[in-house]
């Protein structure tokens, strides 16, 4: 007997028979089985190539022309498919959900304001469950109004339902942090909301299951309540290990297993592995800066900011090389069906997003008229960006790539390759319509300019210099420090914070000036002392090793030298 697929993740129980399960899988008929090992091989590193390639190109096009990133990525990946070689190329669900998700997550979460999650609260809670389960029933109607079945319209609508927090953190950047942070958190939280509901539209499909409200609720309490507990037992046991440690390396070692980890022991116990990475990600964001030390917060950081850029790269490469797969599956007859529930189907997502920006609010003024709310509220024009900040992403063509092909009765999944199809459709509208109105949307909104973010950064660095600045004579005494010493670091302290007392003064101001010119000369000397022991390891008087230890520290002056700036 089969196992009903569990609500969570649908690649588990529900890899079609014969699909591909790696990007390293050709897609030509002619291919009566899976390729050779060497053939396998050597296509895997032709798309590792053409993806490194692509991210390089993409990137230079977006510095020089201010395209939005996802867009010229997205067109990289669809001008790939014409290749040959990479014309069979899939997505498979499970290196979205189970390898790109958790690590793109845990990042996001590492790096969102817990303060202001928890004053934006009310309205997370509601767009991450509310608006999904809103935009679902929208999406369903919309498809049913094409002909698709209840049951199928109901799986796409799952799909389309949550936002991509990929591309809200790469479209949405400089956004006033309020703004952004709704839009992270919502993002962060919704695939699990989105997940549960598609558990349960394709469970009813494929099984001919009828589960009461009690049954329903039960598996969304599960998966809330047993995936913020799996998420915050793998932090305690992250940050226990870490302590343990104690070494830069296996401490970075740790921090890669952690996602993983939280999003298997929520799947174990068949809760939501998406919010148990987002609530472990979010207490070490808390905990982190106490226990975890300078240098493995460095090497831990380089590694993720490079990670996750790789990775948020490769999907939108690869959704683009899926938007020619998913029209190659449609019949003639059908792409203009299809193309039709691309734009209706969008039309559908989008719109129930701005009625949501434009009806809530209204409805919350109503009914919560304390001060501190009033305070809170936001212009009609302001909430042009939320609801023009609708992405959908990797996630979306994840669970639609991953619909079973085969119902229990061995008939076919109604209407697959529509979903398939017109889900990527409407990714490729969400993010380029989107992507380009956002500028627009954001001139029109007026944004006031959020300068809170600095004035905090400011404030910390004025008072942790002050506290220092009082207890280096106290400090100096315990460690038995001579005065000389004390009198040097007494004065550095003290500069540093008439540098910082000065950041609002006009440009001309002496001291600025005269710490500009302080570190313009210790810059051109560490270029100096660097082009210094490169020679003399070219004439061999010093080692590699030893050029390597000197310059890493050169390295690390430079780097603080060169952001000597309080504010960016």
């Amino acid at each position: 007997m089969a196992r009903r697929p569990g609500p969570r993740s649908p690649t588990r129980s529900w890899t079609p028979p014969g699909r591909a399960t790696s990007t390293c899988t050709r897609g030509s008929p002619a291919a009566a089985g899976s390729p050779d090992p060497p053939e396998a091989l050597l296509l895997g590193l032709e798309l590792a190539v053409a993806l490194g390639a692509a991210l390089l190109i993409c990137g230079v096009v977006e510095r020089e022309l201010r395209l939005p990133p996802p867009v010229t990525l997205l067109a990289c990946g669809v001008v790939l498919g014409f290749i040959p070689a990479l014309r069979g190329v899939t997505l498979p669900p499970e290196a979205v959900l189970l390898l790109f998700l958790p690590a793109l997550l845990y990042w996001e979460s590492l790096t969102t304001s817990l303060r202001e999650i928890r004053s934006n609260l009310r309205v997370i809670v509601l767009t991450s469950t509310v608006l999904v389960v809103a935009t679902a029933a929208a999406v369903a109607v919309a498809a049913q109004w094409f002909g698709m079945p209840t049951g199928p319209a109901w799986v796409l609508g799952a799909a389309l339902a949550p936002t991509d927090a990929t591309a809200v953190a790469v479209l949405a950047r400089g956004l006033p942090r309020r703004t952004m942070t709704i839009l992270r958190a919502e993002s962060l939280v919704n695939d699990g909301t989105a997940l549960v509901i598609y558990g349960i539209a394709v469970g009813v499909v494929v099984h001919q299951e009828h589960l009461s409200p009690v049954h329903v609720s039960w598996l969304f309490m599960l998966a809330y309540v047993g995936g913020a507990l799996a998420g915050l037992l793998v932090a305690w046991i992250a940050m226990r290990v870490r302590n343990w440690l104690d070494d830069p390396l296996l401490e970075t070692s740790v921090s890669v297993l952690t996602p993983f980890t939280a999003f298997l022991l929520a799947e174990l116990i068949e809760a939501s592995g998406v919010l148990a990475v987002v609530v472990c990600g979010l207490v070490l964001s808390q905990y982190g800066p106490r226990r975890v030390g300078a240098e493995t917060r460095q090497l831990t950081n380089a590694f993720w900011r490079v990670t996750t850029f790789i990775l948020n790269g490769a999907l939108f490469v690869l959704i683009g090389l899926q938007v020619q797969a998913s029209i190659r599956d449609l019949t003639h007859a059908t792409v203009g069906r299809g193309l039709a529930a691309v734009g209706l189907i969008s039309a559908a997502v989008i719109g129930m997003r701005v009625l949501w920006s434009y009806t809530t609010p209204y409805i919350i003024r109503a009914i919560d008229r304390r001060p501190q709310q009033r305070l809170r509220r936001v212009g009609a024009r302001q909430r042009l960006v939320s609801a023009g900040s609708g992405f959908r992403g990797a996630v979306s063509l994840a669970a639609a790539l991953a619909v079973p092909e085969l119902l229990d009765s061995g008939e076919p999944f109604p209407d697959r390759d529509l979903i398939v199809f017109v889900t990527t459709g409407v990714i490729v509208v969400t993010l380029v319509l989107q992507g380009f109105a956002l500028p627009l949307l954001i001139r029109l909104a007026r944004l006031p300019e959020d300068t809170a973010l600095q004035e905090e950064r400011r404030l910390a660095e004025t008072v942790a210099t002050e506290e220092a600045l009082a207890v280096i004579p106290e400090v100096a005494a315990s460690l038995g420090t001579s005065q000389p010493v004390l009198e040097r670091t007494l004065t550095e302290y003290e500069t540093h914070l008439k540098v910082l007392c000065t950041i609002c003064e006009p440009e001309d101001d002496p001291v600025r000036d005269a710490e500009d010119d302080y570190a313009a000369l210790r810059l051109a000397l560490l270029a100096r002392k660097r082009a210094t022991i490169v020679r003399l390891r070219d004439e061999r008087r010093i080692d590699d090793t030893v050029l390597r230890m000197i310059q890493q520290r050169l390295d690390i002056e430079e780097v603080r030298l060169a952001r000597r700036e309080v504010i960016d």
